[in-house]
């Protein structure tokens, strides 16, 4: 238990290093610049793959357990959507995004403890946590939004090619769901969401992989860390925020 609340006041410590005021503007930008190519561009392509299948499957399971001749078929686009904007397309992506960015970040922090490309940068005058970490935190909590909003679209798109591939029912229907009682505020709850998890996965792996030691195999046991520990908190943070921001 003890354990738990050192670990939250490192991690509080390590923030406050991490926001201090840059030495160097220029620079900050630059690597925020690579950080959005290596963190949003290079995941492009799994957030697309995983929602066209997560649109597809949600329409086919919407078609099967709500085959009723009192349901319409058009609520079934209706309800693809709506999973997709408020639940799908944040969370789930950031869950899966967690394992592949939050795993990296602290493969790679961590291999920079051990090797002590870290101490060398604090013996140069470097302010190596905020150097190191604030261009992945922004970075991520600029490009995430993006990734949810591109996922939304191709989760729809996908609802709509699996019920054109199958037949399982009218694809005019589905469209007409889609345009069903849209509300803006669902888009804006969905992107903050991305943005505060962008934050949990990026902070919570930079963390443990800063605080590695040992050999290779603990930094790898850093990185399975920081992806458990970045899944629950992103977890708890949905409850908080779907309370705060919808009921």
């Amino acid at each position: 238990m003890f354990r738990i609340f050192e670990r939250i006041g490192r991690y509080f410590i390590l923030m406050g290093k991490v926001f201090s005021r840059p030495e160097k503007a220029v620079i900050y930008r630059r690597r925020i610049l690579y950080e959005m190519e290596a963190i949003g561009m290079d995941s492009i392509g799994l957030t697309a793959i995983i929602s066209i299948f997560i649109g597809a499957v949600i329409t086919l399971q919407m078609c099967i357990n709500l085959d009723s001749p009192f349901v319409p078929e058009s609520m079934i686009g209706y309800a693809t959507r709506e999973t997709m904007i408020l639940e799908f397309s944040s969370t789930v992506v950031a869950l899966i995004l967690s394992g592949k960015v939050g795993s990296s970040i602290a493969s790679e922090i961590g291999t920079m403890r051990i090797t002590e490309q870290i101490d060398a940068l604090e013996i140069m005058g470097v302010n190596s946590a905020s150097y190191l970490i604030l261009p992945k935190i922004v970075a991520a909590v600029l490009f995430f939004p993006l990734l949810t909003i591109l996922s939304i679209a191709i989760g729809i798109i996908g609802g709509y090619l699996i019920a054109v591939a199958t037949n399982i029912m009218i694809p005019s229907n589905y469209i007409d769901g889609i345009l069903i009682d849209f509300k803006r505020y669902s888009i804006v709850y969905s992107l903050i969401k991305s943005a505060v998890f962008a934050y949990i996965i990026t902070s919570v792996s930079a963390f443990f992989g800063y605080y590695a030691k040992g050999n290779s195999l603990e930094v790898g046991k850093a990185s399975t860390k920081a992806v458990v520990t970045s899944s629950v908190v992103i977890m708890i943070f949905n409850l908080i925020l779907t309370q705060l921001l919808l009921i």
